[in-house]
């Protein structure tokens, strides 16, 4: 596996090297001091792994983060920092890293962090895996529960109807599938984007998915 590590401080890329060098398989081809000399390195060596410390000079390495992922796709981005706040958990995983851990982590921990994102997995350190499942899972699940809120609040039909309409069917394709004519289809559709509040088929797409609604039509009405 080959690595590349970029950290402002000399002292911590030396430390990282050596807990790296402890694993015959993987190697340090690469190192830079921030941002930007971490994104050309990658250019120039193509690593299995990028390791960016968040907090660099010029390029940070939640920006860099983002250049890698349009110019050495190849290259997987774990993120290797001292810092655990919210916001930085969010950005660099939405910014497509796919790993993220603390340097006061366990060696054993970064080094199975490494093996796992370039093997094409994820790697959280376990203080960033609390953040994600509480914070993150919990958001969903409160989506969800407002979303069956809403839906509670549909008749029967109109839940049929809003789950095909999730599930993507037309009004005719709903209207062979519950055996309903066209006209009375658009008037239940009509009537659920206005119960619901909601604008658009779209809309209520999203929410008959957030409420657990969505059947998968029958291939032999499409």
């Amino acid at each position: 596996m080959r690595v590349l590590l970029a950290d402002d401080e000399a002292l911590v890329r030396a430390g990282v090297r050596a807990i790296l060098a402890a694993d015959p398989g993987i190697e340090v081809v690469a190192e830079a001091a921030d941002g930007r000399a971490a994104v050309e390195a990658a250019r120039a060596h193509r690593p299995d792994v990028a390791l960016l410390d968040i907090r660099m000079p010029g390029l940070d390495g939640l920006a860099a983060c983002e250049e890698l992922a349009r110019v050495a796709p190849e290259t997987a981005v774990a993120m290797l920092t001292t810092f655990s706040e919210d916001a930085y958990v969010a950005r660099a995983l939405g910014g497509g890293a796919t790993g993220f851990l603390l340097k006061s982590g366990d060696p054993y921990e970064l080094l199975a962090g490494v093996r796992a994102v370039a093997g094409g997995g994820a790697f959280l350190s376990p203080a960033v895996a609390r953040y994600v499942i509480t914070r993150l899972g919990g958001e969903r699940l409160a989506r969800g529960a407002a979303a069956r809120a809403r839906t509670d609040a549909l008749t029967p039909r109109e839940r049929e109807v809003l789950a095909l309409v999730g599930a993507g069917l037309s009004n005719a394709e709903i209207g062979r599938r519950l055996h309903l004519v066209e006209g009375t289809v658009k008037g239940y559709v009509s009537a659920v984007l206005d119960r619901l509040g909601v604008g658009n088929r779209v809309q209520a797409a999203i929410v008959a998915h957030e409420a657990g609604l969505v059947a998968e039509p029958d291939p032999g009405t499409a």
